[in-house]
């Protein structure tokens, strides 16, 4: 007698139990979905190489790439990066399908031809980007990189920017922040799996 008082109130538990991890279920599965979904870091960007050529985020499809933004001004975080980023592409091996890009956060400043000066000490695989002011501001504002100019006591100026070396994947897509916080060999083979 006293089971089949039980068995009621069991079954409209275990009922509504099943329920909810449906539910929970499907809620999470909404979620990955969402997450797979595109990135809100990266996207379209039409800007002049060093070497005088336009280059899209189109044309850096097919490798998987990383993008740091800096200026050739810049007294140690940019040219300490990008020699990183040159010891990385070393350990990688010439052959190797990777490229970075350096985008200019001071145009002005920055031309194709001082990119091409200034990139000229750094791996071949390094390309640098210029544009106009509002290109500039479009590709930082795909990426959420912030910049700005500092006054200098010579009446010149310096730019506080963001430093983070973002990983694109071969479809361009944003994978995470590249870590150089380690050895180049280590850091080569976290990028040799994407390529």
């Amino acid at each position: 007698m006293t089971l089949r008082r039980l068995a009621l109130p069991l079954s409209v538990f275990i009922l509504g139990a099943s329920a909810l991890v449906g539910a929970a279920y499907l809620s999470l599965d909404s979620l990955r979905s969402e997450t797979r979904g595109p990135s809100a870091i990266g996207g379209r960007f039409s800007l002049i190489a060093d070497d005088g050529r336009t280059v899209s985020d189109a044309d850096m499809k097919g490798e998987p790439f990383l993008v740091f933004f800096g200026y050739t001004h810049c007294p140690d975080t940019c040219p300490t990066t990008l020699a990183q980023i040159s010891d990385v592409f070393g350990k990688l091996g010439a052959d190797k399908k990777v490229g970075a890009l350096f985008i200019t956060v001071d145009p002005e400043r920055d031309t194709p031809a001082v990119l091409k000066d200034y990139l000229s000490n750094f791996d071949r695989r390094i390309i640098g980007l210029s544009g106009d002011r509002s290109a500039i501001e479009a590709a930082m504002k795909a990426y959420r990189v912030i910049a700005r100019k500092v006054p200098t006591q010579d009446g010149d100026y310096s730019m506080d920017h963001t430093a983070i070396i973002y990983l694109m994947d071969k479809q361009g897509r944003f994978v995470s922040a590249f870590n150089l916080d380690q050895a180049p060999e280590a850091a080569a083979r976290d990028l040799s799996t994407y390529l």
